[in-house]
């Protein structure tokens, strides 16, 4: 199976090179870097279209030059040039054996967390295969791995199936699961605590049954033929889905883990809201999968 890898000549295609690296490191599989060109609608024999394309073409064999200088030399690529009338279509074009594609994020966002583009938008609405995406500036150390996975639970009807899905990415990989659950819950100031007592209690109730929840998914996990070789299992909570996720602490090497929505296509990646905020304020890379990637019961990344 491949990697797919979108490269545009552009600062932010340092991170997807640094992300796709490290995936190719850890699980063992071949690496393609694609730049896409655009293709023109209706065929047209006018000279200056001609001029035009050749000079696409020129574009994006430099920015493979360019993507070849930066990628580190422990990691052997394939360099294509993608026609195709957009980056997203191009990018599922490029191979047509990819298990995952590893695309960056928008220049216009947050450094150090990932940013949806236009291209990442529509991948996350169009893709068949797991998505990868770097967080804005994402940079690892020379011959870096994923070191921990985690998975995004919530408890619900499709979570047990992700945490299986994840299990399979981390066992892939040689690495420790970790499931998190992340929670919003706005507690009053000090001053205004009095008669809050009982939204202490739902909360309490609410931890009890969301570690015992999941509990069960990890023992579910110690069950698979090929099982991460540590579980573990935490809850962020905050007032927004960035204190949420700062609750978290997360290490040098992690990725995490994110389910499609279950109002999406089966067959394809779908974020639905409470996904989409956790992706935003992701500190680390996240991968999104596809739901019909967690029926198998020891998937791979390609589901």
């Amino acid at each position: 199976m491949t990697l797919v890898a979108g490269y545009a000549p552009e600062e932010r295609s340092k991170a997807v090179l640094h992300l796709a690296a490290m995936l190719a490191r850890s699980f063992g599989e071949d690496l393609v870097v694609a730049t896409v060109v655009p293709k023109p609608w209706f065929p047209s024999m006018a000279k200056v279209d001609a001029e035009y394309q050749t000079y696409l073409d020129t574009q994006a064999d430099a920015a493979l030059d360019q993507a070849r200088s930066e990628l580190p030399s422990d990691v052997t690529a394939t360099f294509v040039r993608q026609g195709s009338r957009s980056v997203a279509t191009g990018l599922l074009e490029a191979e047509h054996d990819a298990s995952l594609i590893v695309v960056g994020s928008s220049s216009a966002g947050v450094f150090g967390h990932v940013v949806l583009g236009s291209v990442t938008d529509r991948l996350l609405h169009s893709s068949p295969i797991p998505v990868a995406m770097a967080p804005r500036g994402f940079r690892v150390k020379a011959k870096a791995k994923v070191r921990r996975v985690t998975a995004a639970y919530d408890g619900g009807e499709d979570a047990e199936a992700l945490a299986v899905t994840a299990a399979g990415v981390a066992a892939r990989a040689g690495v420790s699961l970790r499931l998190a659950t992340f929670a919003v819950w706005s507690r009053p100031s000090h001053v205004m605590r009095l008669g809050t007592e009982p939204e202490d209690a739902v909360l309490q109730v609410w931890l009890a049954e969301i570690r015992s929840a999941a509990g069960q998914a990890l023992t579910r996990v110690k069950d698979l033929r090929a099982a991460p070789r540590d579980l573990d299992a935490v809850v962020g909570i905050g007032s927004s889905w960035a204190e949420a996720l700062e609750d978290v602490e997360w290490d040098e090497g992690e990725m995490l883990v994110v389910g499609s929505s279950s109002v999406g296509p089966i067959a394809g990646v779908f974020l639905g809201t409470r996904s989409a905020k956790i992706v935003r304020y992701s500190p680390v890379p996240v991968l999104v999968v596809p739901r019909r990637s967690a029926t198998t019961e020891v998937p791979d990344i390609s589901g």
